[in-house]
């Protein structure tokens, strides 16, 4: 980091420090002053409505998110709250992303503002259609790796790390060590739960930049169906155990036909909330792999009914006490996908650098060359040439519901086939998409009438539709 940036940093953190300080004697005064820092630092990031809307919010002591917002700073380790505002806030959020947006206009390709990999395919648990298990310690990112990762990325801006796996947290002595090397990145780990203990608790404590979630596909029954006799319970300890600790966590849902009435309902959320959860994010079944069963995929009826109820449980009026994120229905919040390096890319643990964690194709690996080489592959420019791949942001993936562009990047820039457990050509992946993607299609697109579409955020959109143009020029 250089002098004016760590200058740069400094001063936000007295800010922040201040800020807090303000919050604890007077929690009016002090959303007013933070709402005038982010105007300050974010200014044309975020648009004049978005500020009044927050403005609105601070203003109601009795709002839904006033209440969130006051829930989280009472329970919330005041260590981890610096380091999240600094981290996350500051140095991914504003600093971060201003070094991106240059990056990506020097180098010409996309700068990711976050990197998933994975420290290891090892897992502790046996999960029911699972591979992780079968691998061992086969697959491993060395810390050296993952550190070499994160050193390059932060020259290109990125300071934003996620995690999953196999377990994560098999890998959590090296995870530390990456927290207490890299102090100025925010990293977050996908878990099953089951290896969070006091001791984890307190060095999550210790080094404040480190945040999971828990996987949870259901109540009892359903989740231990899966995952093995006691897990759920031992999930739901696990977030006890963060939740006492101050700790900042969230849940993460993979949805299928079976389970999305249970994981969408009313006592679902409530139990998330009641043991400390403070985000969802919510991931449609993808049919990844030679395996896979793409029957478990949701119907276009339960699809557009997990469109709606998202919304309705994030509203502002109403809802839940709890932000939810569903990744395959918020395209319109991004732009579209945001793979390839958009906005993110996945690492699997033998370094092949792949667009998305559910898009198994490369033509990059992590040990032959540096990142700023793998995001500049053939299949990563071709991301970046054809995105977004549908100018309905509810059709975003190039999998899912635009199977016949994934093949064609997949055998235009001669990416093979990374998929840890065994070889998928990409037309049988694609093939099972191809009639889900033409049902869903029909209501995509009469739910994307129902409403104009404006650019919420960084977009390399070439193909603007004539609403997207009167947008932008306004």
């Amino acid at each position: 980091m250089s002098l004016k940036d760590a200058a740069e940093r400094q001063a936000f953190a007295a800010a922040i420090d201040a800020v807090l300080y303000g919050l604890r004697k007077d929690r009016g005064k002090g959303f007013e002053r933070i709402a005038k820092l982010t105007r300050k630092t974010m200014g044309k990031h975020y648009t004049k409505e978005s500020y009044e809307a927050v403005d609105a919010v601070i203003s109601n002591p009795e709002h839904k998110w006033m209440k969130f917002a006051n829930r989280l700073l009472d329970e919330t380790d005041p260590r981890v709250a610096r380091m999240t505002a600094l981290n996350l806030g500051y140095q991914a959020g504003f600093a971060g992303t201003k070094k991106i947006r240059r990056m990506r206009e020097k180098e010409q390709c996309n700068i990711p503002w976050l990197i998933l990999m994975d420290p290891t395919s090892a897992c502790n648990l046996h999960c029911t259609g699972c591979w992780a298990a079968e691998y061992g310690n086969k697959l491993n990112l060395t810390f050296e790796e993952m550190d070499r990762i994160v050193t390059q990325g932060k020259e290109l801006g990125t300071y934003f790390y996620m995690m999953t796996g196999g377990e994560p947290l098999v890998r959590k002595a090296d995870i530390l060590r990456l927290c207490e090397k890299h102090r100025e990145c925010a990293f977050h780990c996908y878990t099953n739960g089951t290896l969070v203990d006091r001791k984890l608790c307190d060095d999550m404590k210790r080094v404040g930049n480190l945040s999971l979630s828990l996987s949870l596909e259901g109540f009892e029954d359903t989740n231990d169906f899966r995952r093995g006799e006691g897990v759920y319970a031992k999930v739901l300890d696990a977030m006890d155990l963060l939740h006492e600790n101050g700790l900042i966590f969230g849940t993460s849902v993979c949805y299928t036909r079976n389970n999305i009435d249970s994981v969408t309902s009313d006592e679902f959320f409530d139990l998330l909330i009641e043991h400390g959860s403070r985000f969802a994010w919510y991931f449609h079944l993808m049919p990844v792999g030679m395996n896979a069963a793409p029957e478990l995929m949701p119907t276009k009826e339960q699809r557009e009914y997990i469109y709606h109820r998202i919304r309705e449980v994030r509203a502002g009026e109403g809802g839940k006490e709890i932000f939810v994120m569903d990744f395959q229905n918020d395209g319109e919040f991004v732009g579209g996908c945001i793979a390839g390096g958009r906005n993110y890319c996945h690492i699997n643990p033998r370094g092949d650098v792949e667009p998305c964690v559910f898009i198994h194709y490369s033509g990059a690996n992590i040990r032959e060359m540096s990142l700023l080489d793998c995001l500049k592959q053939p299949l990563f420019m071709a991301y970046r040439e054809n995105q977004p791949f549908n100018d309905n942001m509810l059709r975003p993936c190039p999998m899912l519901e635009n199977p016949e562009i994934l093949q064609e990047m997949v055998r235009q820039t001669g990416a093979h086939s990374t998929d840890v457990e065994e070889a998928e050509p990409v037309e049988h992946l694609c093939a099972k998409c191809q009639e889900y993607a033409a049902e869903w299609g029909e209501t995509a697109e009469k739910l994307w009438k129902e409403h104009p579409y404006y650019p919420k955020g960084y977009s390399n959109i070439k193909k603007k539709t004539p609403e997207c143009e009167q947008a932008l020029r306004a």
